[in-house]
């Protein structure tokens, strides 16, 4: 069994108009729903062995404040250049390279790949993911190779705005 969340960064700045999208931070909001929902995650006994994220400053921050309402370590968190620009078929491959031994992993990065590769492994439809939305999923089979909708159970979807 398999157990893969997949979150979508939060709330980002426009306020940097000198920055590239790349090095946008998150904004107040963004913060404050980021550790929100790691507090939300602690709660449901969510413990990622592995959380992968895309390079982009507002991914990197969101896994440290959800990281850190989870007790994980900051400094284990695994940047993938890829998932930054990806497609749903890109994070697919992410994930399928995730080593055996991890039975759970989270992975962080942006719409519209988020959404659309939820959507592509979720046997509800999920819509669309709302920044520092959360969707779970559980999967029937023993490498991360062989994830698929096929043997996808959906768990949970739940995103900042459920708590206000």
């Amino acid at each position: 069994m398999k157990t893969l969340y997949i979150l979508r960064h939060a709330k980002s700045s426009w306020e940097f108009e000198e920055l590239s999208d790349h090095d946008r931070p998150l904004n107040k909001r963004g913060r404050t729903d980021a550790t929100l929902m790691g507090r939300e995650l602690s709660s449901r006994g969510v413990l990622p062995e592995l959380i992968v994220s895309s390079p982009a400053v507002r991914a990197i921050t969101t896994a440290t404040l959800v990281g850190r309402e989870l007790g994980y370590d900051p400094d284990d968190v695994v940047i993938d250049d890829r998932i930054y620009g990806a497609d749903k078929n890109t994070l697919l491959e992410v994930v399928q390279e995730t080593p055996l031994e991890h039975e759970n992993m989270m992975i962080i990065g942006h719409n519209e790949a988020i959404t659309d590769f939820a959507n592509m492994l979720s046997p509800e439809v999920v819509g669309s993911i709302p920044t520092a939305g959360i969707i779970a999923l559980t999967f029937e089979c023993e490498s991360w190779y062989e994830i698929s909708r096929d043997n996808a159970e959906f768990l949970f979807f739940d995103f900042p705005k459920n708590y206000k």
